[in-house]
């Protein structure tokens, strides 16, 4: 498969990640799956665009850890917001 192919391919598997979300965002009842979906979601998707996208799978390894981290982060962040406002006072 030709990187164009790759590309290609994943861009098609972003768009139906996204357009899934959007779907399970509009019909899903909230809940803690969801929002474990949502998250995994988020960090694949991350890792997709910075790997294939921004081309950093070779790039400097501080730069990429880096970026890595934040689509960690931000999903551990969107965890412990929906925990913490669920939580009862």
């Amino acid at each position: 498969m030709s990187h164009k192919q790759i590309v290609a391919a994943l861009w098609v598997i972003l768009v139906v990640l996204t357009l899934a979300g959007s779907l399970l965002g509009e019909t899903a009842e909230p809940g803690y799956a969801l929002m474990l979906v949502v998250t995994l979601t988020m960090a694949v998707k991350g890792r997709m665009v910075i790997d294939h996208f921004m081309e950093l799978k070779h790039a400097n390894r501080l730069i990429r850890r880096l970026m890595q981290a934040y689509f960690y982060v931000l999903p551990l962040a969107t965890v412990l917001s929906y925990v913490l406002s669920t939580r009862q006072l």
